[in-house]
């Protein structure tokens, strides 16, 4: 098995299905279903959602909100979809676990990570809501210092594309897509797939980063296999 324990990091509007934003009810049982199959074939298995299909903190910048204040209400947001997660990864029969990294203690679990490998060695998907509990950090940077303290073999940044493209393949028909990069080269290139400081952070763990397409069926199982469309960006 390549990658053991991964943390496989989502963002918001993937939950939002067509609609853009809010809970898709199908797009969110067709990912439950694919970690679910994941775990079932023996992977151990975390991930960090991100808010933006309810809220994203530099938005409220126009909407006369300050940083930290609209971060904070960004964090709120991925608490939302942890535990939709939660709710349909058990309902696909694998016990799942939301834990918040801002402490919701009526809610859910708070982020601990002993806690948090104990629930993984059990066979339990955690869902990381609450970014990192602090505002002008993306979830990317999170999902990146998650993987990392979990000592993940892997962080699975599901995207829209089916890996990273010199240039966006939506308005550039000739952009090209990668096979393989180096996190130097990611930062270097400006490669927008995640942040600088997330890069950063997964180069200091040597972390291996696969970027893919969340969207079709089964996408986060073939990633693991080996036989799905990725870029990995690795030390």
């Amino acid at each position: 098995m390549r990658f053991k324990r991964v943390l496989v990091k989502l963002s918001g509007e993937a939950l939002a299905g067509p609609g853009g934003s809010g809970l898709h009810g199908e797009t969110l049982t067709s990912i439950a279903s694919d970690i679910a199959a994941a775990a079932n074939a023996g992977h151990e298995i975390a991930v960090v959602v991100g808010g933006g299909n309810f809220f994203r903190g530099v938005q409220g910048l126009n909407k006369g909100l300050d940083r930290p204040t609209a971060d904070s209400i960004g964090m709120l947001g991925t608490v939302m979809n942890a535990l939709a997660l939660e709710h349909a990864i058990d309902t696909a029969g694998v016990a799942a676990r939301a834990m918040s990294a801002v402490p919701m203690p009526s809610l859910c679990e708070s982020y601990a990570r002993k806690r948090a490998l104990d629930h993984m060695a059990h066979g339990k998907v955690v869902v990381i809501g609450g970014g990192t509990s602090n505002p002008y950090f993306t979830t990317d940077t999170g999902a990146a210092l998650r993987a990392a303290e979990l000592a993940c073999h892997a962080l699975l940044k599901g995207t829209n594309v089916d890996g990273v493209y010199t240039a966006d393949p939506k308005t550039d028909p000739e952009a090209r897509r990668y096979d393989r990069l180096t996190h130097d080269e990611a930062i270097t290139r400006n490669l927008k797939v995640m942040d600088t400081t997330a890069f950063a952070l997964a180069r200091e763990a040597g972390l291996t980063v696969v970027v893919f397409s969340v969207l079709d069926a089964g996408a986060i199982g073939s990633v693991l296999a080996g036989t799905g469309r990725a870029t990995l960006v690795t030390p």
